[in-house]
């Protein structure tokens, strides 16, 4: 198992990438994602129920379906990213990074020193290959992509100062959060959000970090790529199943109504 950060080479290449939310963390739909056309996904421990053995199925079912994973960690502590840096997570987004200290402790407990502090046990654990991998170490920190959420109007107001750490590799815009930080929660379209956002940006554009968000009706994938953004986070298997599964309610209902009533769904009965 030798640690290659495609994702991050894809980026570095100059690609747009669109990713898919995992939120059931199921092995199973997961791998079903990856094969029908979702090479990217994350993997939402944030708000999603999974715990350490999980991910690691998880990240197995991806592997093995030729995907690559970003893992949202549900707080950007130091034990929590060592043990998930350890079971071969290797592309992480944290939320709620608010300040610049904030982000310099997050990237060194990313990282083995002299780059951080991160606890060494490379010869034991599943991101070697269980000691397959001698150089894992050696090249672990540059193959990290490291992603922090910007998800507060605190957040935007120390932009420059976070976006100027090194090891931030990508900033992730968390427009509902940061609605809600002004007091617009669930409506990132109000104008005093949009210009938040729009400030957000162009600090994140004049960095010259990657730049990631998820869509909102009014903002086509297009118009995001256009703006500067280089990762979507798209589809969400929730909602695709949720909102797929409402529809042929929705349809058999009608189905079932029709042959009630003797209705041919032509306007004939009988």
């Amino acid at each position: 198992m030798r640690v290659e950060n495609r994702l991050k080479r894809r980026l570095a290449a100059g690609e747009r990438i669109a990713a898919a939310w995992i939120d059931f963390a199921s092995p199973a739909v997961a791998e079903v994602m990856v094969h029908a056309g979702w090479p990217t996904v994350i993997l939402d421990f944030e708000h999603g129920p999974g715990d350490q053995d999980t991910l690691a199925h998880l990240l197995r079912a991806v592997q093995a379906a030729g995907g690559d994973a970003i893992l949202r960690v549900p707080w950007g502590d130091p034990v929590t990213l060592k043990r998930v840096l350890d079971l071969g997570a290797y592309s992480i987004m944290v939320p709620m990074v608010e300040t610049a200290d904030q982000a310099r402790d997050v990237v060194a407990a990313c990282r083995y020193p002299p780059g951080g502090w991160r606890g060494y046990a490379a010869d034991n654990v599943r991101a070697s290959g269980y000691g397959a991998d001698p150089d894992y170490a050696a090249r672990a920190n540059d193959e990290l992509l490291l992603i922090l959420q910007i998800e507060s109007a605190p957040a935007v107001a120390a932009l420059d100062g976070i976006a100027a750490v090194d090891g931030a590799d990508m900033l992730f815009v968390g427009r509902y959060d940061m609605a809600g930080s002004i007091g617009r929660l669930g409506r990132p379209q109000d104008p005093e959000a949009l210009a938040l956002l729009a400030a957000a940006e162009a600090r994140i554009t004049t960095s010259g970090k990657w730049m990631a968000t998820v869509p909102t009706p009014d903002d086509t994938p297009i118009s995001l790529y256009r703006r500067g953004y280089h990762l979507l986070a798209a589809a969400s298997d929730v909602a695709l199943l949720r909102d797929g599964a409402k529809a042929l309610a929705a349809e058999w209902a009608d189905a079932v109504a029709g042959a009630s009533t003797g209705n041919h769904g032509d306007g004939t009965t009988g």
